[in-house]
């Protein structure tokens, strides 16, 4: 009778010990995954207010969402008299492994979580990066492709591009275009200046607004030739086009009205032996 009178009260011991233990941590297990969704939830509304890229959403949610559970996972094993210690180190062994191993694209996924969070370009925007000039087709995690004039897609890795000067030519709406023509030094200047400032105003894409209007002066007096800059103002849908038609009807115009437009000249000298 005393032996069985202790088995039970050892049983009972046990029994209450763990069962406490092991109620604790189901409780613990959902509160926490209460205040995970409540978490994941806020953080949702706060990146949709933001509006930030809906891959870049659910790709940080994810992220969030494991490393509490993690959190979480440890802290009940903890409850039930698990060492965690241990089991704490090896994930911090693991996550450094990961992280050497993939050293490269973990920079490329923070360049893009970066751009997609600060937003210094968007799809659809011309811009300049890694030496590359082309338009935004799309922005993933861990690079950027844009299109180039010739028509090539260029993929672009984010932790080159978010280290490096980005300029953006889409983001102002407008442009401004700063064209050299060089002309003789005995040509008239103001004629020359009155024929290409004309030939700017008369074109509709030209802006015309007050602080951008269309102006000529002299940059340079350059080895041979004296060098008119001709600035103006123009949409970005109209920057190209516009570009074009000045360069060639303004050489042509100049060379109607008398103007040189002088090229490099290489003079040889011979001497007899």
């Amino acid at each position: 009778m005393n032996l069985e009178n202790i088995d039970a009260e050892k049983w009972l011991e046990l029994a209450l010990e763990y069962g406490l233990k092991i109620l604790g941590a189901i409780i613990i297990w959902i509160i926490g995954s209460w205040v995970i969704k409540k978490l994941l939830k806020s953080t949702k509304k706060v990146m949709t207010k933001g509006r930030y890229d809906e891959s870049l959403q659910k790709f940080l949610l994810n992220l969030i969402n494991w490393a509490l559970k993690i959190v979480l996972i440890i802290v009940v094993l903890g409850t039930v008299g698990v060492e965690t210690t241990s089991f704490a180190a090896i994930l911090a062994a693991l996550g450094l492994a990961v992280g050497l191993a993939l050293q490269g694209s973990l920079a490329n996924f923070a360049g893009g979580v970066l751009i997609l969070i600060i937003k210094p370009f968007k799809v659809g925007d011309f811009i300049k990066g890694q030496g590359i000039e082309g338009t935004v087709k799309e922005i993933s995690i861990f690079n950027t492709k844009l299109a180039t004039s010739e028509n090539q897609i260029a993929v672009i890795p984010n932790g080159k591009l978010s280290n490096d000067n980005i300029i953006n030519f889409s983001e102002e709406g407008t442009r401004r275009e700063n064209l050299i023509f060089g002309i003789g030094y005995d040509s008239d200047i103001k004629v020359a200046k009155d024929v290409l400032l004309n030939l700017v105003n008369e074109q509709k894409e030209a802006l015309q607004l007050e602080g951008k209007k269309p102006m000529i002066f002299v940059s340079e007096l350059g080895d041979s030739s004296v060098n008119l800059s001709l600035r103006y103002w123009s949409n970005n849908e109209d920057f190209w086009n516009l570009r074009w038609l000045v360069l060639e009807e303004g050489k042509a115009r100049l060379e109607a009205a008398g103007i040189e437009i002088p090229y490099p000249h290489q003079v040889e000298i011979q001497k007899k032996a």
